[in-house]
C-alpha cells in the first residue's frame, strides 16, 4: 500500500533518513507542557521510539524513531496523556512564547494566554507556505520576536504622574534609551526615543507612572536560508481586539497574495510593503 507522506508530514510525522522511521513533532503552545504530558511523552518515547526526545528551536518536542506501522498506536497512546501531534508544511506552526508577566518580573503582557488564543485561532491553518508567530513579553526580547513572520512584543505606554513623583531620578537611570529627562523637578519623556520597555514604571519607588499594556507587532521576519528582521507598521497597539484584527489582516494578506512556497517576507517584497502597510493602517484606524 502506498504511503501518503504528505499527509503524515501535515500531521507532524517527519520522515527520517532511516527507512520507515519518523520523528513526531508534538503540539506545544507557548513553550508550556504539563507534568502529565511530560510523563506520557517519556512513556511513548520509551515504548515506541528509542528512548529519547528532541527539544526543537521553536519550543516543541519531537519523538524520533517512530515506526510507520505504529503511528496509529502512538497517536492513541499520546491522547491518553492529552498530548497532540503538531504540524509541518505550509500552514500556521507552533505559537512560541516566553514566560511573560505571569512569571517574569520584566514581562509586560501575558504571553501564554495570548499564545493559547492565537493557537486556537490559527493553528494548522492552510497557507501558501509556513507561517510562524512568536510572542515575547518585553524589550529583553528573549523570544526574538522579529525572527517570525509575525512577531508580538509586549510593552508599556507610560505617562508621568507629577503628584506622586519625588524627583529621585531613578526612572532616568533605568531608561536604556535616554528617553527620560529630569529638570527642575519635572520629568519629560521623549516619545521618539521611548521603546515602551516600562523600566521607568517598574523602577519607580512611588509608582508615579500610569501605564497601559500593549503590543509592538512586527511583520516579515525570516530566519533560515535567508535572514531578515521583521518590521513594525504601528508603533504601539493597546487594544487587544484590534491586535487580533491586525493578525487576521496579516494572515489574510498572505493567503491572498503569496505564491506557493513563498514566505511572508518575500510576498511583501514582491507585492510591495507599502501595499501591505496601507491595509494594516486601515484596520488600525477603523478598528
Amino acid at each position: 500500500m502506498a504511503v501518503d507522506y504528505a499527509a503524515l508530514k501535515k500531521g507532524g510525522f517527519m520522515r527520517q533518513k532511516q527507512k520507515n522511521n519518523f520523528s513526531l513533532r508534538l503540539r506545544v503552545v507557548g513553550g508550556n507542557v504539563t507534568a502529565e504530558q511530560l510523563a506520557k511523552i517519556a512513556e511513548v518515547a520509551e515504548k515506541f521510539g528509542d528512548g529519547h526526545v528532541h527539544l526543537t528551536s521553536r519550543q516543541s518536542i519531537e519523538i524520533p524513531f517512530i515506526k510507520l506501522e505504529e503511528i496509529d498506536a502512538v497517536k492513541a497512546a499520546l491522547a491518553e496523556g492529552k498530548v497532540e501531534p503538531g504540524v509541518c508544511g505550509p500552514r500556521v506552526r507552533t505559537i512560541t512564547a516566553c514566560q511573560g508577566n505571569a512569571i517574569c518580573p520584566s514581562g509586560c503582557i501575558n504571553t501564554y494566554e495570548l499564545a493559547k488564543e492565537l493557537d486556537d485561532r490559527y493553528f494548522a491553518r492552510e497557507l501558501p507556505h509556513k507561517f510562524k508567530f512568536g510572542i515575547t513579553g518585553c524589550q529583553n526580547n528573549c523570544l526574538k520576536a522579529e525572527e517570525n513572520d509575525l512577531g508580538i512584543k509586549g510593552g508599556l505606554q507610560v505617562t508621568w504622574r507629577e503628584s506622586d513623583c519625588i524627583g529621585c531620578g531613578v526612572c532616568v537611570k533605568a531608561c536604556r534609551t535616554e528617553a527620560i529627562t529630569l529638570e527642575d523637578g519635572k520629568i519629560t519623556v521623549d516619545p521618539e526615543k521611548c521603546n515602551f520597555c516600562g523600566r521607568c514604571s517598574k523602577a519607580c519607588p512611588t509608582d508615579a507612572w500610569d501605564t497601559v499594556s500593549g503590543y509592538i507587532v512586527s511583520f516579515g521576519g525570516v530566519f533560515g536560508n535567508h535572514i531578515a528582521k521583521g518590521e513594525p507598521v504601528i508603533p504601539f497597539i493597546s487594544d487587544h481586539d484590534l491586535l487580533m484584527k491586525i493578525c487576521d489582516a496579516a494572515i489574510e494578506f498572505f493567503a491572498r497574495n503569496a505564491n506557493p512556497g513563498e514566505r511572508f517576507k518575500f510576498t511583501l517584497d514582491r507585492v510591495g510593503r507599502d501595499v501591505f502597510e496601507k491595509e494594516i493602517r486601515e484596520v488600525y484606524e477603523n478598528g
